[in-house]
Parts: structure tokens; C-alpha cells; sequence
């Protein structure tokens, strides 16, 4: 019974709601580490449909004496969570065991940011006398000029560019598409490397032949080396912070919000699904107003 139903949940994930394959993954081994649970406490006769409010009480319980991590624990509940709202939908059960269930409480951590002169010392540091040097530079300047994900920036295609409307297409998570202004300067380092660099590999993969950013086998570039770029031109300008290139997309939204964006702009350019996501930059602006006033305000010292 617990098969079949997380069988078409995983058929429902991936071909209803387009679902990235590791997503779905994740929602199955959350599910299975319950039906453990289950049958190490003997609840083995239990069927999906006979699951309460206690059992998965029982479950939380068991996950926080275990030490798991709080974000682990309500990683694994939102699976679960996920897999009845299915059930619920599909008429298979009449009520929701875990509507009720509370969920670990997260402590929200900012994300880690660059100033404006550090990213642009890391694209001065960039050797463009290099086989990948307009390559690199220009990596650098779409992540953070377009807020991208690494494997958005990865995926990117040529027809994926509209230069004389200053946007590029974008698919985001769960094959959502979005559009994405692009600046100037970044425009004008894909252009450089399209015709200084990617036009003169020996040769392209067919398969790849559209995406943007390739490696010197004419592939496309993996996620690896794209955080070995941007960590590579960190590292000689003598920044210091440990970064990826999430940190570009944290440091686009950032400087956006400081600089007075609306919040729903940046969300839409980010492809957050929920503008409570985005809401975390404005907690870092906030986190920076208070630390100035902490550090000037004369009365903040008494």
C-alpha cells in the first residue's frame, strides 16, 4: 500500500507539478524513513490512510532525540507533509494527519554578501590573456547582475538571450520560466566571450552547441568549476569570506533592496515561489541599519 501511493505521489511530483528529480528523491527517502519508524515500532499494519496526528508526533519525537539537525527534522516533515496535501487532493483520505503537526522553529541565518568594490576586484582579477579568461569574467558579471542560480547560469542558452531588449530567459526551478534584465557590462562580457572564445573551440558538442557557457571540451560547464571560478578570482583579490557563487545571487538582491528596489521586483527576478523568501534581505538591510546605529548613535552607548 505505502508503494504504490508514494509510486504515484513521485508521478504526480514529477509530471503535474515538474518537480526537480532531487526534490523527489528527497520526498521519498523522507517518506521511507517514517515507514522505519513505523515498523521498528511495531506499527506495521499501519496503511497510509491510518496514520494520525500521534504517530507522526511519535515520528518528530523520535527524529529530535536521534539529534538530527532542526532543519533536517522539518526538511523530512515537509515531505511528509507534501506527500498527504497529495493524498488529500487525490480524494485517497479524508483528513490530514499532519495539519496539526508543528513543525522545528529555524533560525533564520543572513546570507553571506560582497561589497560592491569586492565583486568588482574579483572581475579585475580575472587573466584575460587566458584560454577561459573572457569566459570567467563573464560568469561572474551574469551571476551577479542577473541574481541567477548556478545551474540556472549553467543551463543558460544563446537562444535564451534577448540583448537588444536587455533580458535573458531564464529556467528556474521546477522548469519555471522567468525574465531577467540583464546590465550592460554583463551583455558586453557574453558578447566578448562569444566571439573571442566559444566561436574558436576546436570543437562543440552537438548536444551543447546551444548553451552559453562551455568548457574547453566544448561541454557544458558544471556547477564544480563554476564555484572553482568564482572562488579562484575571490581568492586573488585577497577576499578573505568563504563564497560560491550564491553569494553573487545574495549580493544581487541585497544591494537591490539597500538601494530602494521593491521587494516583489526582486522576488520576481529571483523566481522565489514566496515572497517570504525574498523577505530575508530585507532583514539584512535591517541587520545593517541597526548595526550602524549600534556603532555612531550616541545613546546607543549608554
Amino acid at each position: 500500500m505505502w508503494n504504490d501511493s508514494i509510486n504515484d505521489f513521485k508521478y504526480y511530483m514529477q509530471f503535474e507539478l515538474s518537480m526537480a528529480k532531487h526534490t523527489i528523491d528527497s520526498y521519498e527517502r523522507d517518506l521511507h524513513k517514517f515507514i522505519q519508524f513505523c515498523e521498528a515500532n511495531k506499527y506495521t499494519a499501519l496503511t497510509p490512510k491510518d496514520v494520525k496526528l500521534s504517530h507522526l508526533v511519535q515520528f518528530l519525537n523520535f527524529l529530535n532525540n536521534a539529534h538530527l539537525a532542526q532543519a533536517s527534522q522539518a526538511r523530512i516533515i515537509s515531505g511528509i507533509r507534501a506527500f498527504y496535501k497529495y493524498l488529500l487532493v487525490e480524494n485517497t483520505i479524508d483528513n490530514d494527519p499532519t495539519q496539526l503537526l508543528e513543525t522545528p522553529r529555524l533560525t533564520r541565518t543572513l546570507p553571506s554578501t560582497l561589497e560592491v568594490h569586492e565583486i568588482n576586484a574579483m572581475l579585475d582579477s580575472v587573466d584575460l590573456s587566458s584560454a577561459e579568461g573572457h569566459r570567467n569574467k563573464a560568469i561572474i558579471a551574469t551571476l551577479y547582475s542577473c541574481g541567477l542560480r548556478v545551474s540556472e547560469l549553467c543551463s543558460l542558452q544563446i537562444t535564451d538571450l534577448f540583448f537588444d531588449d536587455g533580458f535573458i530567459r531564464v529556467i528556474g526551478k521546477g522548469n519555471k520560466q522567468r525574465l531577467v534584465p540583464i546590465g550592460n557590462e554583463a551583455m558586453q562580457l557574453i558578447t566578448l566571450y562569444m566571439h573571442d572564445q566559444r566561436r574558436f573551440l576546436k570543437t562543440i558538442q552537438p548536444k551543447h552547441n546551444n548553451i552559453v557557457f562551455l568548457n574547453r571540451l566544448g561541454a557544458q560547464l558544471s556547477r564544480v568549476m563554476v564555484f572553482y571560478i568564482v572562488r579562484d578570482s575571490a581568492a586573488k583579490c585577497g577576499i578573505e569570506k568563504t563564497i560560491s557563487p550564491h553569494t553573487l545571487r545574495h549580493s544581487f538582491a541585497t544591494h537591490l533592496i539597500d538601494g530602494g528596489a521593491d521587494i516583489r521586483a526582486v522576488q520576481e527576478m529571483l523566481g522565489h515561489a514566496s515572497i517570504i523568501t525574498t523577505e530575508i534581505y530585507t532583514h539584512l538591510d535591517s541587520e545593517y541599519l541597526r548595526s550602524n546605529l549600534l556603532q555612531f548613535h550616541p545613546l546607543s552607548k549608554l
